[in-house]
């Protein structure tokens, strides 16, 4: 076969155009907006500091485990790969039923209609505006990614940037305002200090907003050096991630203090606000435009790949696997995403299927990671590239906290929780249905 015949990825991202992935999937509006939660959840800043900190090693771990694991398999699908070869086709499709086709787009449905609100608000257009302008900022990533990794990779660095230069500025503002009276910040009350039962409640939504680091194992296939490169770039990336986050909220926590930030519905808003006024305002809601279109613009590139690589195993249409022979490109697989991201949209019916959606994001972590496990057996005479330290306990680590992650959002929300693992099911059938028709069409 022809490299004409067969079009395959070509790999042209290095290792910080990599990490700007890691980045810019990561750090969405959740920093902007979550902080306060987990303010709330806590009695003192040093409790908060803490728990982003621990949440952010957690995470870490499970960095590791995929760093190996795209090292081991560096190509485009990231968990659907995994899972393919690990336990057959129906958890991969069962992944990518979930997470391709429900969870990616109505992600990106919710995340621009959040971009949309925020650059309105910047430019002053009314609330009418919000779905014409998030359907459009859709349109302009899928524009860009049908041009291929570079073109799209081009876009990700400027906005990854630019974000960071939002959290940069906040960092600096929440300094300005402490006037050197760092102390506070990291007060403890004895009296008052979070018990152990309250702790996984309270890390619930850190690693909430710590979610996001396994796009750039969707996007393995265009990675060059893999085996060197995604171990480099996942660390990289995640660690830049935590040094923010722990920052940020360092920045609240001194601009705001504790009690003001667990009372703040907009803390980074709330902040700027307190040093520029309504200009302050507005130039965070521009900053945080900036981290959620380029969150929008990994999701469809990354998503768009899962797709891509079931349509080339035969589950989905055959077209949708096709890569363009000019620009190494999914674009009927982004085409697709794409679209149905736009009709979410403008349906305004996303919301809950992200909500829905939770619980299996996390499960295919749990069980991207168990992977692990079955490589290592597999292939134990196998020289790998990267080998995840302190195996087996990072996975196990990571494993039994997404499984706690999972226990504690059904407690929290079990009718959410339901909804997921029906939708999960629902997949069963289809598989078998999809299967039968095609053998019918064989």
């Amino acid at each position: 076969m022809t490299a004409e015949t067969h079009p395959a990825y070509l790999r042209r991202l290095g290792t910080w155009d990599a990490a700007a992935i890691v980045i810019g999937g990561v750090i969405g509006a959740g920093i902007f907006r979550s902080a306060s939660t987990v303010a709330e959840r806590t009695s003192s800043g040093a409790e908060l500091l803490t728990l982003w900190a621990v949440g952010g090693l957690l995470t870490l771990a499970g960095v590791l485990c995929y760093a190996e694991l795209g090292a081991r398999r560096p190509q485009a699908g990231g968990v659907y790969i995994y899972l393919r070869e690990a336990y057959g086709q129906l958890p991969a499709f069962l992944f990518g039923w979930t997470m391709a086709l429900i969870n990616y787009p109505g992600s990106v449905a919710a995340v621009a209609t959040t971009f949309a609100d925020y650059a309105c608000s910047a430019v002053g257009l009314s609330a009418s505006w919000v779905k014409p302008v998030a359907a459009g900022a859709i349109a302009l990533i899928v524009a860009v990614n049908l041009f291929g990794i570079s073109a799209g990779s081009r876009m990700l660095n400027v906005f990854t940037v630019l974000k960071v230069s939002a959290i940069a500025l906040v960092v600096t503002v929440g300094v300005v305002l402490a006037h050197g009276q760092f102390g506070n910040v990291l007060a403890t009350d004895a009296t008052h200090a979070l018990p152990p039962g309250a702790f996984l409640g309270a890390l619930l939504p850190v690693l909430f907003t710590y979610g996001g680091f396994h796009y750039l194992n969707d996007l393995a296939g265009e990675v060059r050096e893999p085996q060197k490169t995604l171990p480099r770039a996942l660390g990289l990336g995640l660690g830049g991630v935590v040094v923010c986050y722990v920052l940020v909220n360092f920045a609240y926590l001194a601009g705001l203090g504790h009690a003001g930030l667990a009372a703040s519905h907009a803390p980074a808003a709330d902040l700027m606000r307190r040093l520029f006024g309504e200009n302050g305002a507005t130039l965070i809601a521009v900053g945080i435009a900036c981290s959620t279109f380029g969150y929008c613009s990994i999701a469809i590139a990354g998503g768009a790949r899962v797709l891509q690589t079931m349509g080339s195993d035969g589950m989905l249409f055959r077209a949708v696997g096709r890569i363009d022979p000019r620009t190494h490109a999914p674009q009927v697989a982004l085409a697709v995403l794409g679209g149905w991201a736009i009709v979410l949209v403008i349906s305004g019916s996303f919301g809950q299927l992200v909500d829905y959606t939770t619980v299996g994001e996390w499960l295919s972590h749990a069980f991207g990671i168990s992977t692990l496990f079955w490589y290592r057996r597999r292939f134990r005479n196998e020289p790998s590239p990267y080998r995840v330290p302190l195996y087996p306990l990072l996975p196990v680590l990571f494993v039994f906290t997404v499984l706690g992650v999972i226990i504690a959002t059904a407690v929290h929300s079990p009718s959410d929780a339901g909804m997921s693992l029906v939708l999960i099911s629902v997949g069963v059938p289809v598989y078998y249905a999809w299967r039968a028709w095609q053998r019918r069409g064989a």
